[in-house]
């Protein structure tokens, strides 16, 4: 299924996720205190910097398969993941997991795990990627995950 970008979409997610980045030290506590559902810590090494760059995103899993992404198109981290080809996932603080990252290409695998993110993610936000699932089906960067 092919989605189509929406501006409206885009912006409310930019919002999102600047409310989010203002939240950051707040959801980074309770992410290490108690957990933050499917939320895991990833760490890619920066494509300009060459440093260690860390976000918290949403681990997504099919099928006993693991997939991270973006609903937005290309943001900092997606570009520095898909440069590096590998990144160090933490489910739980002290359980970081060495991984090897591939850019999914639009068709039906890519499709079934934007699906699966509206499924998985938590109530507010899972109400957020259904209503805007055809922009994310246009503009979403996703990734699949195997273990190095």
């Amino acid at each position: 299924m092919n989605g189509r970008p929406s501006r409206i979409w885009h912006v409310v997610f930019l919002a999102a996720y600047a409310l989010v980045r203002a939240l950051d030290p707040l959801l980074r506590w309770t992410w290490f205190s108690v957990g933050l559902g499917i939320t895991s810590r990833v760490t890619v090494i920066g494509r300009r910097s060459g440093r260690q760059r860390s976000v918290l995103a949403g681990l997504i899993r099919v099928d006993g398969t693991w997939y991270i992404g973006h609903p937005n198109g290309e943001v900092a981290w997606t570009a520095n993941l898909r440069s590096a080809g590998e990144a160090i996932v933490a489910p739980r603080p002290e359980a970081p997991i060495e991984v090897r990252a591939e850019a999914l290409p639009l068709g039906p695998e890519r499709d079934v795990v934007i699906y699966a993110t509206a499924e998985q993610q938590p109530f507010p936000a899972n109400l957020l990627y259904r209503g805007a699932r055809r922009h994310i089906l246009s503009e979403g960067r996703y990734f699949r995950l195997t273990m190095r």
